[in-house]
């Protein structure tokens, strides 16, 4: 966890106060030296040799000013900037990698640590360490990744659930998709705008590791990182009547009008007069009011929906009906549906990083690095399961 700083006086061992930004999540039990510094980046303390002289030559030569290495140029793109090494005044031999902080620009950062690749060892291993690893998630080989942990931002109640290696650890073919999700899931709805984004993402850094061939990483993650506080988000929605097992109905809205929604809305009470209350956050101030009616006797049965902002007094109807019998009696379900779900084709609505992290272990080669592929694309695999579904 990174940790804000009281001054440059930087006693590395000390566990100071916990900080929302935080450039990594695992290890949740375990608190590493990542710290923040003053000026915002993270301090990140350098390993014993070899893993941490290795990790600092990996940085200084992909960020050398001197690089022309369109391979490296690009590989920038997918790491946390680095800012070179950085020592307390009080603790000289003390020895920090200064990176940037991913999670800065976030309210409210929902965060996972994945570890990608079939090895978690590199090729210099021990027999011993070897078996150490394996042992500690026999299926990595076969998933190709391993959640290491997350934290994950409730709008409901306004805090975080964490989870630990031990939860990654934990899950198996059968459930890593289940597993996964929960990181998208902000506790009321499931945020498909963020794994949309977060396969693009990954796309991108798939695309580079299948067109180099220098280097090798074993036991290294990405850093996934997107947005968990209510953002409203606005979105054109095309003139789809509400089909009766669709996830995500797309006409609430008629002649491509816009509706300006959030994907958090919490549904807290509904009235004697059918009048239901949504509190998008403690942190925010608007409240949203869904408003059911009956349409004349031609269209009996049928309900339309207004959404009223009451602060602002800005409305919007939808002359979309969605029928009683899709409804099923039961409106508030259906509702959380409309608002929550975000489609899956608002890619660009969610705020997302994915970096890479964590190379203590990076080698170079002469091929490419076929077991952080392997992993890149099953993970991909999982991602879009979890949209399809």
């Amino acid at each position: 966890y990174s940790a804000k700083l009281p001054s440059l006086s930087l006693q590395p061992s000390a566990r100071l106060p916990f900080s929302p930004h935080v450039q990594t999540c695992r290890r949740l039990g375990d608190i590493q030296s990542i710290l923040q510094h003053p000026d915002g980046t993270v301090l990140k303390q350098l390993q014993p040799p070899p893993r941490g002289p290795r990790e600092q030559e990996f940085y200084n030569k992909v960020y050398d000013s001197d690089c022309c290495d369109s391979i490296l140029l690009e590989l920038r793109e997918y790491l946390p900037k680095y800012f070179g090494v950085w020592s307390p005044p009080t603790a000289p031999n003390d020895m920090y990698l200064k990176l940037e902080d991913v999670t800065r620009k976030f309210k409210k950062p929902c965060i996972m640590d994945v570890k990608i690749g079939q090895k978690s060892y590199d090729p210099y291993a021990s027999a011993e360490k070897i078996q150490q690893q394996v042992s500690k998630y026999p299926l990595m080989e076969e998933i190709g990744f391993l959640v290491l942990g997350m934290r994950v931002y409730h709008v409901c109640t306004d805090s975080y659930e964490t989870q630990n290696q031990h939860y990654g650890r934990s899950l198996t073919k059968e459930t890593v998709k289940d597993g996964v999700s929960k990181f998208f899931h902000n506790g009321y709805c499931l945020r498909k705008d963020a794994v949309a984004a977060s396969i693009q993402k990954i796309e991108k850094i798939l695309e580079w590791f299948e067109g180099q061939e220098q280097l090798n990483f074993y036991a290294s993650s990405l850093l996934f990182v997107y947005e968990g506080s209510c953002q409203a988000t606005t979105v054109r929605l095309s003139d789809v009547t509400l089909a009766e097992k669709r996830v995500m109905p797309k006409g609430l809205l008629s002649g491509g009008d816009i509706l300006e929604y959030n994907n958090n809305i919490h549904v807290i009470n509904s009235t004697e007069n059918g009048k239901i209350e949504a509190s998008v956050s403690k942190g925010l101030s608007k409240f949203y009011a869904l408003h059911k009616k009956a349409y004349s006797k031609r269209h009996h049965g049928q309900l339309s929906l207004k959404v009223e902002n009451l602060e602002q007094g800005n409305v919007w109807k939808s002359s979309t009906c969605i029928t009683q019998e899709h409804l099923n009696g039961n409106v508030i379900p259906q509702l959380e549906k409309v608002f929550c779900h975000v489609p899956a084709e608002i890619k660009e609505s969610a705020n997302v990083e994915v970096r890479m992290i964590d190379f203590a272990h990076v080698f170079p080669s002469n091929t490419r690095d076929e077991g952080y592929i392997y992993g890149l694309k099953n993970l991909i695999t999982v991602l879009q399961n979890i949209l399809d579904n």
